[in-house]
């Protein structure tokens, strides 16, 4: 005698058991953050995303359909697959040159620099040249896209003089069009979290990565390359292929700032799935784990003064240590500067 079994509805059961998943995160996170500074409020409520970011006009970003076809908008798109497929032309097997460790400028700003809080371009052309207390200089555009190259690539600067660079520039300016320096942007560079009313923990932020951010970064943080490709469809999160300690994403609070409306991918603004403190946490998680050490952070912040309240290495003008410079609290760091 034969009997017939009932088909198991796999999928049914792994969509159950994902949505318990991210429950049970959640309820680890009961949305206590502490306004900070920026004195944006935090409501654990299910509003609009929009209702509780900054005001101000929303950038409208230029449709790619609109670019010439001239000499001008051949370099402006050039630009923009740079930016899309850098480590195609600069990556280890880079077929202009080995400058950069395999990511592509695409990895940390969303939809070529496009998505709103996505690390955006939006205001590069309008806001370089620019004094960097970093390096206690002005730097232009093209400085700015070689610090990007040295620290959040690991790589080599690029010859400003080279066809590339120009490319790089023309993109930024065309995106940048009709933008005012000081016009206040809804969506420009990424939302600033309120600082939590404790240090970051990089154990609870251990949680949110196993849970929602290692199916596409790896195990390991080490990333997943395209199918038959050199390129990351997810970027490596820390190891050698990861962004340097010089980096910006090595400070928490700029990490933290830009996963909030755009991990795990495919997230907005208008629809975040993190908390401002599981954004935060997974920020201090990634950040403990080994990246590569930039070979020039003793020239960085000159002024000590200037250091932010989150940069990780000392020494500093006040009397907080390394650790919580790192992780936080941060609050009081602030208001120790602000005396």
């Amino acid at each position: 005698m034969c009997f017939k079994m009932k088909p198991v509805h796999y999928q049914s059961i792994i969509t159950a058991l994902l949505i318990i998943i991210a429950v049970l995160i959640v309820s680890r996170y009961p949305g206590s953050e502490k306004h900070g500074s920026n004195n944006i409020p935090h409501d654990s409520s299910n509003i609009s995303q929009q209702t509780r970011l900054p005001a101000g006009e929303v950038w409208k970003v230029p449709d790619t359909a609109d670019i010439p076809a001239t000499p001008k908008g051949e370099l402006i798109r050039y630009g923009r697959k740079l930016i899309v497929h850098t480590a195609e032309y600069f990556g280890p097997k880079g077929k202009i040159a080995q400058a950069e460790n395999g990511l592509n400028c695409q990895n940390c700003h969303i939809a070529a620099g496009t998505r709103l809080f996505g690390n955006n371009f939006s205001k590069v052309a309008c806001t370089y040249p620019k004094y960097r207390p970093r390096r206690d200089k002005y730097v232009s555009i093209a400085g700015r896209i070689n610090g990007c190259m040295e620290r959040s690539m690991n790589g080599k600067a690029l010859d400003t003089n080279r066809r590339e660079m120009k490319a790089f520039i023309a993109y930024f300016k065309w995106l940048g069009k009709g933008v005012d320096r000081k016009t206040n942007l809804f969506g420009e560079g990424t939302e600033k979290l309120p600082f939590l009313d404790r240090a970051a923990d990089p154990e609870k932020g251990s949680v949110v990565f196993t849970t929602i951010c290692q199916a596409c970064h790896g195990k390991n943080g080490e990333g997943k390359l395209k199918a038959a490709s050199t390129e990351y469809l997810y970027p490596a999160l820390w190891g050698t292929h990861s962004y340097n300690t010089g980096a910006g994403l090595y400070r928490i609070s700029k990490f933290a700032d830009y996963v909030k409306n755009n991990m795990p991918f495919g997230t907005t603004c208008h629809d975040p799935l993190l908390t401002d403190e599981q954004a935060w946490d997974v920020a201090a998680f990634v950040n403990s784990k080994p990246h590569p050490a930039f070979k020039d952070i003793e020239k960085d912040w000159p002024k000590i003064a200037s250091k932010p309240f989150d940069y990780p290495f000392g020494p500093y003008a006040d009397k907080f240590s390394e650790r919580q410079h790192k992780y936080g609290p941060f609050e009081e760091i602030v208001n120790f500067k602000d005396k």
